[in-house]
């Protein structure tokens, strides 16, 4: 069943149709890659998604309900959440607490946050618990901007993940990671997705991540959808391989 929907969506930026009719299907519980070259699009039907950017033409639906006028924060509370390339913490406050305003955030607390933030021991003992899970849990009183490139990507997904969402978009989390990291990364957050039975998109370059972790493949080009399929079937369709993987099927 579509937890997500869009029809028809259109966004251009001048004469650049940067989403061009596109319908994307999200499934529930699915672990989704979106890929694309540079410009193909990807980030900007997600911030049409997220409410970042205003659609042009065509719907947005989500658990059935169009969401076209719904701000950010409306659509953050139904259960839409993502994560950018760009990690995006408060680097002056610890990981805990970066994660524990999420969940204030979350519950409508935010107005109260600095006179609950040390009271409330739900909220630590949540954001402890959420650290866990994202192998984090040593980290909880150290600076987020002194943290490892990899501990921030994960943490800003923790971050995400706090919000309870029942879809989580992923903005290459494992940019800029060496290829040891980028595993144990994928393996942390696809574990932590299944197990809280969430669908999660992942925006990403690297193919490796793509084929390895994927359950279906959303290829865009200039503006429109290229392929949608299993990896498999990504993998051997022939304008793919022509206009994203340099002429070559991935081994």
């Amino acid at each position: 069943m579509a937890l997500l929907e869009t029809r028809q969506l259109v966004k251009s930026f001048g004469e650049n149709r940067a989403v061009d009719g596109v319908n994307f299907t999200v499934n529930e519980g699915e672990l989704l890659a979106l890929i694309g070259s540079n410009g193909a699009g990807k980030t900007t039907l997600v911030n049409l998604i997220s409410a970042f950017l205003h659609p042009d033409e065509g719907e947005i639906l989500f658990k059935g309900d169009n969401i076209n006028e719904w701000s950010p924060s409306r659509r953050i509370q139904a259960g839409i959440a993502r994560s950018f390339q760009l990690v995006s913490l408060f680097d002056d406050l610890s990981a805990r607490d970066n994660v524990a305003l999420a969940i204030f955030r979350r519950d409508n607390k935010i107005g109260r946050v600095t006179s609950l933030a040390a009271a409330d021991s739900a909220v630590s003992d949540e954001a402890d618990d959420i650290m866990g899970r994202f192998g984090l849990v040593d980290k909880g009183d150290v600076r987020a901007g002194e943290l490892a490139h990899g501990e921030r990507k994960l943490l800003d997904v923790a971050v995400a993940f706090a919000l309870s969402p029942d879809l989580l978009f992923l903005d290459e989390p494992t940019s800029g990671v060496n290829t040891r990291d980028k595993n144990q990364i994928m393996d942390t957050i696809s574990n932590v997705v299944r197990e809280g039975n969430m669908s999660a998109v992942i925006i990403e370059h690297d193919m490796d991540v793509v084929f390895t972790y994927s359950e279906r493949i959303v290829a865009m080009h200039h503006g429109v959808i290229l392929a949608d399929g299993k990896p498999e079937d990504v993998r051997r369709n022939p304008d793919v391989i022509e206009n994203m993987l340099g002429g070559v099927a991935p081994d």
